[in-house]
Formats: structure tokens, C-alpha cells, sequence
């Protein structure tokens, strides 16, 4: 089991339109990954004008809900780190794989 400081970061977020993307990094304590069939979702995605978020922090993956991916372990994201960008969803987890 991964502790808090090996969960994978939020390399990238290319989803501007979030609360908590600053220059294309994520400056939320961590995110969820959430969805179903083939779309893998940011769930912690914030559609708001006000900046949200920590000012030093980059995302970790804190837990994620997609237990049918490659990278997930007993619900904790095994994945080196995570892009989230637009896909079927406005933010999608781009490193998602279906075992």
C-alpha cells in the first residue's frame, strides 16, 4: 500500500476552465478519479471564475473509483503520474487504462 508521499501527482491538467488548474498544473490537495465505461473523470473538476486551491501544492491522486484500470490497486492509483485533459468529459484522466 502507497503512502501519502507516493501517490502519483497530476503531471498535466490542460482543462482551463477549472478552479483549480494554474498554468496547466492542478493546485488541489488531491483529486478523485470517478466514471464509468470508458470515460475516467476528474471528479474533484470545478467549472467556477474563482481560484481554488493551495499555492505550492500539485495534485496527487488521492483515490480513484476506476478499480478497472491498470494502474489501480486496491482503489489507490499505482500509475508514475496523471495527465487530466479534456476526452469525453471536460476533465478526463488521459493516463486511464481498462485491464
Amino acid at each position: 500500500m502507497a503512502t501519502l508521499a507516493e501517490l502519483p501527482q497530476v503531471s498535466e491538467c490542460t482543462v482551463a476552465g477549472c478552479s483549480y488548474n494554474d498554468h496547466s498544473h492542478c493546485h488541489a490537495g488531491a483529486v478523485t478519479i470517478s466514471g464509468e465505461g470508458s470515460e475516467a473523470r476528474c471528479a474533484t473538476f470545478i467549472p467556477l471564475n474563482v481560484k481554488g486551491g493551495l499555492d505550492t501544492v500539485l495534485a496527487s491522486v488521492g483515490a480513484c473509483q476506476r478499480a478497472d484500470c491498470v494502474h489501480n490497486e486496491h482503489l489507490t492509483c499505482t500509475a508514475t503520474a496523471v495527465r487530466v485533459g479534456a476526452g469525453a468529459d471536460l476533465a478526463d484522466c488521459l493516463t486511464y487504462q481498462p485491464r
